[in-house]
């Protein structure tokens, strides 16, 4: 086992290898989710004006506890002028703040009495209270938003409220998912006792949209090195990135590797020192698409999905890698000597807010019923003995 790559420097080479998409221009509407590549600025000081926080009066403070009104100063329209003496305009939140007012009143510190509006009995206001001042969030050419972002609802409005009605965003990849082997049948079609249902793709499929990719097409080829090799020469020529699912062990139909050797793939990396997962298979086309080959088995397929290919492709957008957080174990669980392994586990938090991680291994790889009852998985640094309750190790949602 010691020949096989770590779990660490696998990752690096597939980071090695993300690259960029490339770029394209969406409008906002439909930006949600997509990940930035341009740098925002603010177009001008916000507030642009003196601006009004409180339905109410504005007035000039220590110009009288009674005042007359002079009208009404509404959100959106031009500012108006105060005039000198004991006189107030009613002000709409988010008004223009009159010129020569310096203090607004809330309307329920006011009584009023026909066009006479005194404060109620005890209230002093505090000059300059309750104006949002021009600029004081930010002054015009500030940068408000970097490239790399995920856009979500602040960062929306960020952009309407900078005049962006288009934006430059990280193209979404084409995903191919090829699932391979003669035992599989659709999910609708009749299953012999022989055969099972096509699951990994939508395992993936899951995964992937959850993170935004939604450029997917799925397919499946049989257990047959010609047939495979002109499957994969198709599918390579109109994707970005091939996740290929089984055939990738030892096995005399485990054509996978010597299919993508013959049309110009060439092999990164092939074996990891993990568990589930020690198969994975990593490659690069001719033109530079990224291949994953991923072990059959459905646990062994998810988690190498997480672990590997959603990191990639998030960093070929231009996204910082969401690092794993850190939670703690609720229980002892064992590690595994030369392996890394990876746990599947429930998360529930603790009096203090302690996200902690309750093992629940399957069976085996192939096991997968009861993998939508966890939450994701932590990564447990192989050595002898086990990894005692409290310790602390990474965790990767699903």
């Amino acid at each position: 086992m010691s020949d096989l790559l770590s779990v660490t420097r696998a990752m690096e080479l597939v980071l090695d290898y993300a690259g960029s998409f490339g770029t394209e221009t969406v409008d906002l509407t439909m930006a949600a989710g997509r990940v930035l590549q341009q740098t925002i600025h603010a177009e001008r000081a916000q507030p642009p004006y003196d601006r009004v926080m409180m339905d109410g009066i504005a007035y000039r403070h220590g110009s009288g506890q009674t005042l007359v009104s002079h009208g009404i100063q509404r959100a959106g329209a031009p500012g108006q002028v105060l005039p000198d003496g004991s006189v107030c305009l009613e002000v709409m939140t988010g008004a223009v703040l009159p010129e020569g007012a310096d203090t607004v009143v809330p309307v329920e510190r006011l009584v009023r009495e026909g066009r006479l509006i005194r404060f109620e009995e005890g209230y002093e206001p505090r000059k300059g209270q309750f104006i949002h001042r021009r600029g004081s969030d930010c002054v015009a050419g500030t940068e408000l938003l970097a490239p790399g972002r995920r856009l979500d609802g602040p960062a929306l409005a960020v952009l309407a409220g900078n005049g962006h009605a288009q934006v430059s965003v990280s193209r979404i990849p084409f995903i191919g998912i090829v699932a391979t082997g003669d035992e599989l049948v659709d999910v609708g079609a009749p299953v012999r006792d022989w055969e099972i249902r096509r699951s990994n793709e939508f395992a993936l499929t899951g995964a992937l949209l959850s993170r935004g990719f939604n450029c997917i097409e799925r397919s499946v080829v049989p257990d047959d090195l010609a047939e495979t090799i002109v499957a994969l020469r198709e599918q390579l020529s109109r994707h970005d990135v091939l996740i290929l699912s089984g055939g990738v062990s030892m096995g005399a139909f485990d054509h996978v590797p010597k299919a993508l050797s013959k049309i110009g793939v060439e092999r990164v990396f092939h074996k990891v020192a993990q568990r589930p997962g020690k198969p994975l298979w990593f490659g690069v086309g001719p033109e530079g698409q990224r291949v994953f080959g991923l072990p059959g088995n459905p646990v062994s397929a998810t988690i190498c999905g997480v672990r590997y290919v959603m990191p990639m492709l998030l960093a070929g957008q231009g996204l910082s890698r969401p690092e794993p957080y850190t939670v703690m174990l609720d229980t002892d669980a064992e590690c595994i000597p030369t392996l890394t392994r990876f746990l599947p586990v429930k998360l529930h938090y603790d009096a203090t807010g302690q996200a902690r991680a309750t093992p629940c291994p399957m069976p085996t790889s192939g096991d997968f019923s009861f993998l939508a009852s966890t939450d994701g998985f932590v990564e447990l640094s192989r050595g002898d003995g086990v990894s005692s309750r409290g310790t602390a190790v990474l965790f990767h949602g699903w």
